[in-house]
């Protein structure tokens, strides 16, 4: 980890706002800003967060859908307790890893959240299809979980498989919206792609 790389980090707006804030990550803010735009949350809703280390959206989700609500996040590494919220260290394409969350969730889930990124290897098309194939994967799992008139937000790497992604949200979900957060960092090309009525697509509808 580069010194130039920390000093950065540390004058970075949201980087400094996150540890004023006691949020676990810059990326609370994104969150934030993305429900500011799209009205996600509401209280009582329950939320899933997939990828969910090391917890700063779970945070914000927690303080959307309050007490009533129910927040699980879920990720191949261990998460640390927050109050109000529901962990599950393991892979969401595990059949058992679905069936201990729909446990905890009592059948419902109303949003699907994935803030998922791949590691950077360097290589702008390796990294995009290794994005595409996360985004697939949290779509694949809101498919067979979200409530009808859910939601489900993913961050993706934009490029030249992203047009052929949106077609395919666009079959289940009767909004799909991409969005910039301010808190994006502008050397990032990643966008969020926010989908809502999930299940309400008018009949003819092709995207």
């Amino acid at each position: 980890m580069s010194k130039n790389w920390m000093q950065e980090r540390r004058r970075d707006y949201y980087y400094r706002k996150a540890k004023q804030l006691d949020y676990r990550s810059r990326a609370s803010f994104k969150l934030i800003q993305i429900n500011d735009r799209f009205n996600l949350f509401e209280p009582g809703m329950a939320v899933v967060d997939l990828g969910a280390a090391p917890g700063g959206w779970l945070q914000v989700a927690a303080e959307r859908v309050g007490p009533k609500g129910i927040v699980v996040g879920v990720d191949l590494q261990p998460i640390e307790p927050l109050e109000g919220v529901r962990t599950i260290k393991g892979d969401i394409r595990r059949e058992e890893v679905r069936e201990e969350l729909l446990a905890m969730t009592g059948g419902k889930v109303d949003i699907v959240l994935s803030d998922m990124s791949p590691n950077i290897s360097g290589s702008y098309s390796m990294d995009h299809a290794r994005s595409i194939e996360l985004c697939e994967m949290a779509l694949s799992f809101a498919l067979s979980t979200l409530s009808r008139g859910g939601k489900l937000v993913f961050k993706m790497f934009e490029g030249d498989m992203s047009r052929d992604l949106v077609d395919e949200v666009q079959k289940h979900f009767a909004s799909v919206k991409r969005y910039s957060p301010q808190a994006s960092r502008s050397s990032s090309s990643e966008v969020y792609v926010v989908a809502k009525g999930f299940g309400k697509v008018p009949k003819g509808q092709s995207g």
